[in-house]
């Protein structure tokens, strides 16, 4: 019981000393926020408005203001279409035709390759462990036997042999094409 009397005695000293140096350092003066609520309204300067009525023509002619869409969507990126103004001639819409003509053109279409002159396709067949056709190829008179997936004068690859049909790549630009089988070259040119 003695200790706690000590303790309490203590608790209130140190509370009367936090208290001495409040008010030291608050220069001797009173808080006044703390007794008073009302202090923030003391210094308070309203804004400098030369005329804070409400302005009542302002507002009724903007009640008066009708909307009137131009066609655009406000929620969509894409831009509403031109559409001619009233009382334009033909002049107008061909100026705006001649200039949308004037702007990036297209990428024309790429063509596809071309078989090479000099190489004709006279026959196909496969080999019986069930590997991929070949393809039998005279190129300048010579013959050669390539595969799928095997490259042809550096500048094509053979895609797929099929009945007939040779399907192959230019390997510069990624576009395919056919060759069919050439009818009248259908057996192999002399050795």
């Amino acid at each position: 019981m003695m200790k706690q009397k000590k303790q309490l005695a203590i608790l209130g000293v140190l509370l009367v000393v936090a208290g001495l140096i409040w008010y030291a350092e608050s220069g001797g003066k009173p808080i006044v926020g703390a007794i008073n609520p009302g202090f923030v309204a003391q210094d308070y300067e309203p804004l400098p408005v030369d005329n804070p009525e409400l302005h009542w023509g302002g507002i009724d002619a903007a009640r008066r203001t009708e909307y009137k869409s131009s066609g655009r969507n406000p929620f969509s990126l894409q831009a509403a279409p031109i559409a001619p103004l009233p009382g334009a001639t033909n002049v107008a819409a061909n100026n705006a035709n001649e200039f949308r003509k004037q702007g990036p053109q297209p990428a024309p279409v790429p063509q596809p390759p071309t078989w090479p002159g000099n190489v004709s396709f006279f026959g196909y067949g496969t080999i019986p462990n069930g590997t991929a056709r070949r393809a039998f190829l005279s190129v300048d008179g010579e013959v050669q036997v390539v595969g799928e997936g095997d490259t042809l004068l550096g500048r094509y690859r053979i895609v797929q042999v099929n009945n007939g049909v040779l399907e192959f790549q230019d390997i510069a630009t990624g576009l395919r094409n056919t060759k069919s089988l050439d009818a009248d070259k259908s057996t192999p040119p002399p050795a």
